[in-house]
């Protein structure tokens, strides 16, 4: 293939398999995620924050009404409070509305570490990270209940209807937030039955078996010409090797990019391209994919 002069350097990476044996035994495996899926974990996360926002701003609110307000009191003038009745429905709707918040934004949380999960070698960050959603639960139930239970305007059934609620909402919310089976770093590690397929799909499009990438990237690429390895980088640096090389080094896979690649490559099209691409999409869906928790 044509290679271009590039203003950075090449670096050609062969395959230590004594020192990768030894790395994985040591601290797992270096799978890392796509750029697609850490983009749309992002995205996930932020849903989560935004329903967790909205769950704890509802306790606020609930625990202002309860506390300073005091509805249940004889004395309470505003409409709804004319019946202690209203207010206690008023209160079970809010419990229950903060528990589908919690519940909703634990769900996208869950999704988002199936995408960008976090390494069980990090004990701390890995159990935050994957029980946030039942931490933010307790958080905004927890108070409240302990409010609704010390309410002195409340009566006894008033006080065990509205905590029994809070309880069992509190509950349920708190086991959906658990992630029971935690995904993790170390579930991903290097599958030789993808780097043989991957390989032969690399040899069938250059006519070797030699890809490139950077230090930063998640993927391999075609050649020294692809545009996605000639852009800045910290090291200034595009490594090739062999596909066997390149995932040792922690890339997941070949770019989804390869008709753009192969026009950037000097390379033909095969009359199979379809196929091709879509055989690297299942490949690169199968390594992205991640146990549910």
């Amino acid at each position: 293939m044509a290679e271009r002069r590039t203003t950075k350097k090449v670096v050609k990476v062969e395959v230590d398999r004594e020192a990768v044996a030894e790395e994985a035994k040591a601290s797992g495996s270096e799978w890392k995620p796509t750029a697609e899926a850490k983009s749309s974990a992002t995205g996930l996360r932020v849903g989560a924050w935004v329903f967790w926002a909205l769950a704890l701003v509802g306790e606020g609110l609930a625990i202002y009404w309860l506390v300073w307000l005091e509805p249940f009191k004889p004395t309470a003038v505003a409409p709804w409070y004319l019946d202690s009745s209203i207010a206690l429905y008023v209160l079970i709707g809010m419990l229950v509305g903060i528990g589908l918040l919690a519940v909703a934004g634990s769900q996208l949380w869950k999704k988002a570490n199936r995408l960008d999960p976090a390494k069980r070698s990090e004990p701390f960050r890995f159990f935050v990270q994957n029980q946030l959603g039942a931490i933010v639960t307790m958080v905004a139930f927890i108070p409240l209940i302990v409010l609704i239970f010390l309410n002195k305007d409340m009566d006894g059934k008033q006080k065990g209807i509205a905590g029994a609620v809070g309880i069992g909402v509190l509950v349920i919310a708190t086991i959906l937030g658990i992630s029971w089976n935690p995904p993790a770093v170390e579930d991903h590690p290097v599958d030789e039955a993808q780097v043989a397929e991957y390989t032969t799909i690399v040899e069938e499009l250059t006519g070797a078996d030699t890809v490139t990438w950077t230090a930063s990237g998640t993927v391999y690429h075609l050649c020294t010409d692809a545009s996605a390895v000639n852009r800045s980088s910290a090291d200034n640096a595009i490594y090739t090797g062999t596909v066997e090389a390149a995932h040792a080094d922690g890339k997941v896979g070949l770019t989804k990019e390869v008709t753009e690649e192969l026009g950037q490559c000097s390379l033909p099209e095969p009359a199979n391209l379809d196929e091709i691409e879509a055989q690297v999409d299942e490949l690169r869906a199968e390594a992205e994919a991640v146990p549910a928790s």
